[in-house]
């Protein structure tokens, strides 16, 4: 035994002779919990099951690191069928003590084989649906399910319990009592089967109350100084006649009910069924009316729904027609005021797609928009080089990028735009679009400084 406070051995001694604690209590608790371990293991050796689980459950209380204690009562419980209680007690023996515990090996037997466990699954539901059926005063299902609960595991004690009280209910006393008495070689010390037993027992007959009745074979009298022994005679001929007027009997009802109540039998069923048809007969007849109304409304929904979209798609198109003759007329009341400024009229004319140039704006439309940008090109792109050449000046290459960007797009001659475009990428960082803008600037400003520049930051970034 160790000390409970610093984990040294004890001796025979009431205190740790390493750390002083007082142990006298200790020591009677954990030799208090060996007894009912020893006791328990003695129970369950004569399968008094009940007992060695109250026993061991006792010296559980005591000593919950009770090893050996832990798993015999797993296996207690495995043989009373209860495997979930037999796997939580050696589930949490190995918890305590991890290596050479015996338990490993109860776990894996199970776990090994996957076929067991889920048999053992099955019966716990069709035990729990046994208790549902018996909580709905379904006695003859609750009956059926736990006869094939005990042929999945016979030694699961409560359903065979739960099966002898139905049996007794049902008046049964026979049944009830194989199966009172099956438990009992189970668990030899069952409490409710020994109840159930004693209930079944006082309800059964006894010997005294039926005797066998004996059948006197002879008649045995005196005559003078003689014995005579004159055998009974047996109404052979009589029974022979009884049972021939009884099978006589039986044929004639039998042909009665042959050829007189069968038949009428089959036609009234015959008469019903077809009623019960003419009434199916009837009603898929209302519900196919009813399916084809339906369909016909859905048809109708479908087209109004087509018409709506089309409808939807023309106002669409008119607001988007909208919106760009209300930013082309925008641009042109700045353009064409004294004080007017030509990036504001730049800003109104992006703000129409090219999408709806290219598709959907008239003739007219196009001119006074062409005629617009035309007139604000060259000033646009001169503004907005400066802000964005600036921009690149600063180290605000984002900026630059968007300034230049837009500089180049209204004038496409503009090539300081396109170098010093490609110069923002390169800072940035953006390589891929700097050699993009480098090589746009080698083909369309051929033979000038700005192309010779080009191909040595092409040459550079890609040696880089």
């Amino acid at each position: 035994m160790i000390c409970y406070n610093c984990g040294c051995q004890l001796s025979e001694k009431n205190f740790c002779t390493n750390c002083g604690a007082d142990v006298g209590i200790y020591k009677k608790i954990m030799y208090t919990a060996n007894r009912f371990y020893n006791d328990g293991l003695e129970k369950a050796q004569v399968r008094d099951l009940s007992g060695a689980i109250s026993s061991l459950r006792q010296c559980i209380k005591l000593n919950k690191n009770h090893i050996e204690a832990r798993n015999l009562i797993g296996l207690v419980y495995y043989e009373r069928g209860e495997v979930v209680a037999a796997l939580s007690e050696w589930v949490i023996s190995k918890n305590i003590k991890d290596e050479k515990n015996i338990a490993d090996d109860y776990i894996d037997m199970l776990q090994n084989n996957p076929g067991r466990l889920d048999t053992f699954n099955q019966t716990i539901k069709k035990y729990n649906m046994a208790l549902n059926y018996c909580h709905q005063d379904s006695l003859d299902l609750a009956v059926i399910q736990l006869k094939k609960v005990i042929s999945m595991n016979p030694h699961l004690v409560q359903a065979r319990n739960l099966l002898t009280l139905l049996f007794i209910n049902n008046q049964e006393w026979e049944r009830a009592k194989r199966e009172a008495e099956r438990v009992l070689k189970i668990d030899a010390n069952n409490t409710m089967a020994l109840r159930y037993l004693r209930e079944i027992e006082s309800m059964l007959p006894t010997e005294e109350e039926h005797p066998t009745k004996r059948k006197k074979e002879a008649v045995v009298y005196k005559s003078g100084n003689d014995t005579v022994i004159q055998p009974v005679k047996k109404k052979e001929t009589v029974g022979m006649s009884m049972l021939l007027n009884v099978l006589i009997g039986i044929a004639i009802g039998v042909g009665i009910t042959w050829f007189m109540i069968v038949p009428e039998k089959v036609q009234q069923e015959q008469i019903a069924s077809n009623t019960k048809l003419n009434t199916i007969n009837g009603q898929l007849d209302a519900k196919t009316a009813q399916v084809d109304e339906l369909m016909s409304q859905i048809d109708e929904l479908m087209s109004e729904k087509d018409m709506l979209s089309e409808s939807l798609t023309a106002a669409q198109g008119n607001g988007s027609a909208l919106e760009a003759n209300t930013d082309l007329i925008e641009a042109a009341l700045i353009f064409s005021s004294d004080e007017g400024d030509v990036m504001e009229v730049a800003d109104n004319l992006e703000l129409i797609s090219e999408d709806y140039l290219a598709n959907d704006a008239t003739e007219s439309f196009k001119s006074l928009y062409n005629i617009i940008k035309d007139s604000i090109s060259e000033k646009v792109s001169k503004n907005c080089y400066d802000t964005g050449f600036s921009a690149y000046k600063a180290g605000e290459y984002d900026t630059a990028i968007n300034d230049l960007k837009r500089s180049y797009e209204y004038n496409n001659e503009n090539g300081d735009a396109l170098y010093n475009l490609g110069n923002a990428y390169y800072k940035s960082g953006d390589t891929t679009s700097a050699i993009e803008i480098y090589e746009d600037v080698i083909e369309k400003f051929p033979n000038t400084e700005k192309a010779r520049k080009s191909k040595g930051y092409i040459e550079e970034i890609r040696g880089g």
